[in-house]
C-alpha cells in the first residue's frame, strides 16, 4: 500500500475527510485514439488542508480535479464530496451539489462583468436563494481586503483584485472544498504571490479545503502538501513543500522519463 492510500485509509476512518475517491478511471476515446487520463487513482483530501496537484501536460491533474468536483464524469471508479456520493446524482442533484459545496477558482476569474464584486461574490447564494451569513461574508470581504472595492464592476479593478473576488466568491458560501486550477496562471508573481497567500491564510485562518492544480513550483510551495501526477497515476508526494524541493522532483521525474 502506497503512502498516498495508507493516509486516504486514515482519513476516511476518521470522518476528517473533505472529498475523496476510490479507483478513479478516465478514458477518452476508442482504439486508436484512446487515452487513459486517469489510471486507478484513489486519494483522499483531509478538511482544513492546502493540496497542490502538480505534473507535466497530459498527466491527468485537471482532468482528476474536474472528475473530483463534479464538472466530469468517471469512466469508472467513485468520488465524494463530503459523504456524498457524486456518482449516486443526477443532473439536477449534481448541479445542488457543486452550487452548495463546493467553490471553484478559476485562471480567467470568470466574473460577471455588469455585476458589482460584492454583487459577483454572492452570485452564487443568489441565485440558489439563500441569504448568506453576514458574519462569515464579512470576515471574507476583510481577509480578502476589498472593502474598499466592493462597488466596483471588474473591469474597474486589477487583475489580481479580480482573482481575490473570485476567491472572495468561492468562499462565500462556506463550501466543503475549494477547487482553483491555475489560479495565478494570468497574474503578474507579485499579484500572484498576494492571492496564493489569501488561500494558504483561508486554510489556517479559516479551515477551508483547498485542491489547487500548478505547474509552478513557488506556487505549490504554499500549500501543505504536493501530489505528483504522471501518465493518470499519483506517482509521489511531499509534505511541507518548498519551491526548491518541488523543482527537484519535478527535475528528477523529465530526468526519469527522458531515460
Amino acid at each position: 500500500m502506497t503512502t498516498v492510500e495508507q493516509e486516504t485509509r486514515e482519513a476516511t476512518s476518521t470522518g476528517a475527510v473533505a472529498a475523496r475517491c476510490e479507483g478513479l478511471t478516465k478514458v477518452y476515446g476508442d482504439g486508436e485514439t484512446r487515452v487513459v487520463a486517469l489510471d486507478g487513482i484513489s486519494v483522499a483530501f483531509p478538511k482544513g488542508r492546502f493540496t497542490a496537484i502538480m505534473g507535466p501536460s497530459g498527466s491527468g491533474k485537471s482532468t482528476l480535479m474536474h472528475v473530483m468536483a463534479g464538472l466530469d464524469t468517471a469512466s469508472s471508479g467513485r468520488t465524494w464530496i463530503g459523504d456524498t456520493e457524486l456518482t449516486s446524482l443526477d443532473d439536477k442533484r449534481l448541479t445542488r451539489m457543486r452550487r452548495d459545496q463546493v467553490g471553484f477558482v478559476f485562471q480567467s476569474f470568470n466574473l460577471v462583468p455588469t455585476l458589482t464584486a460584492a454583487e459577483n461574490i454572492t452570485l452564487p447564494m443568489d441565485i440558489a436563494g439563500r441569504k448568506p451569513d453576514q458574519e462569515w461574508l464579512d470576515k471574507v470581504v476583510e481577509t480578502v481586503g476589498l472593502r474598499e472595492r466592493l462597488g466596483h464592476r471588474p473591469a474597474e479593478l486589477s487583475g489580481g483584485q479580480q482573482q481575490r473576488v473570485a476567491c472572495a466568491r468561492a468562499l462565500a458560501s462556506r463550501p466543503e472544498i475549494i477547487f482553483a486550477d491555475e489560479p495565478t496562471g494570468n497574474l503578474d508573481s507579485r499579484t500572484g504571490t498576494d492571492v496564493l497567500a489569501f488561500l494558504q491564510m483561508s486554510v489556517r485562518t479559516m479551515g477551508q479545503t483547498i485542491v489547487m492544480v500548478t505547474h509552478d513550483p513557488v506556487a505549490a510551495s504554499y500549500a501543505d502538501r504536493v501530489l505528483f501526477l504522471a501518465d493518470g497515476r499519483i506517482v509521489d508526494e511531499m509534505e511541507q513543500p518548498t519551491a526548491e524541493r518541488v523543482l527537484a522532483r519535478m527535475v528528477a521525474f523529465d530526468r526519469k522519463q527522458e531515460g
